[in-house]
């Protein structure tokens, strides 16, 4: 046809024909994703474990940690194999005081047992979860804080020179006269439960309250001796 293909030139140089053709490829639907494919259950649970030990290594380290028992020290409050929380933050907000179960960096000190990579990955995931022992850590009651004193007469603990109810000590407990101790200041001082097998302050001094983790608030295993302390 004569002069047809001049016309089809002239539509396309048309600036309306343009805008028309570029409105329509803007409301065309995109073409359809290709659906990623879910990663095979043999590789998947162990990335969902690793993640859960991160997890819960973190939370371990700012947040709550789960304690577990590994001595007499602290009976008939806490009994071996007791797994008790610790509150990391508590005293972020707010003193230590008198009564407090409270977890706090071994004073004694001493040189730590070398370890591989691996043998501290593990460790830390058991202490995290509970299902290890602490290697540097105690668990004791407050009994007096800074600026107070202490003494023991007669099997009877005083703190400026009032005698303390102590419900909680384990029946039977014998302890030896002690003190008088003023507590330093940024200290407060320590005991187990269990005055007989206990090594506290009577032993090694106040505790620095820089060396203080957290507090514990509740025995969360076994189920049978869920409560709070």
């Amino acid at each position: 046809m004569p002069g047809a293909s001049g016309n089809v030139v002239a539509v396309i140089d048309d600036p309306d024909f343009r805008s028309t053709e570029r409105l329509r490829a803007e409301l065309e639907p995109p073409p359809p994703r290709r659906k990623k494919e879910p990663l095979p259950f043999w590789l998947e649970l162990p990335i969902l474990v690793l993640v859960a030990l991160a997890v819960a290594v973190v939370i371990k380290t700012f947040l709550v940690q789960a304690f577990y028992i590994p001595s007499s020290s602290m009976e008939d409050t806490l009994l071996i194999n007791d797994r008790v929380l610790v509150n990391k933050l508590a005293y972020r907000f707010g003193p230590v005081d008198r009564y407090h179960v409270i977890v706090f960096d071994d004073p004694r000190g001493g040189p730590t047992p070398d370890e591989s990579i691996l043998e501290a990955a593990v460790r830390n995931v058991g202490e995290a979860v509970g299902l290890a022992p602490p290697r540097s850590e105690f668990i004791k009651r407050v009994i007096a804080v800074e600026g107070e004193t202490v003494e023991i007469r007669d099997n009877v603990v005083y703190v400026d020179g009032v005698p303390l109810r102590e419900p909680y000590v384990k029946a039977g407990s014998r302890m030896p006269d002690f003190g008088p101790v003023t507590v330093p200041e940024g200290t407060v001082f320590v005991m187990g439960d269990n005055r007989n097998q206990s090594q506290d302050s009577r032993v090694f001094g106040p505790i620095p309250t820089d060396d203080v983790v957290g507090r514990a608030f509740v025995i969360m295993w076994p189920p049978g001796r869920w409560s709070g302390l």
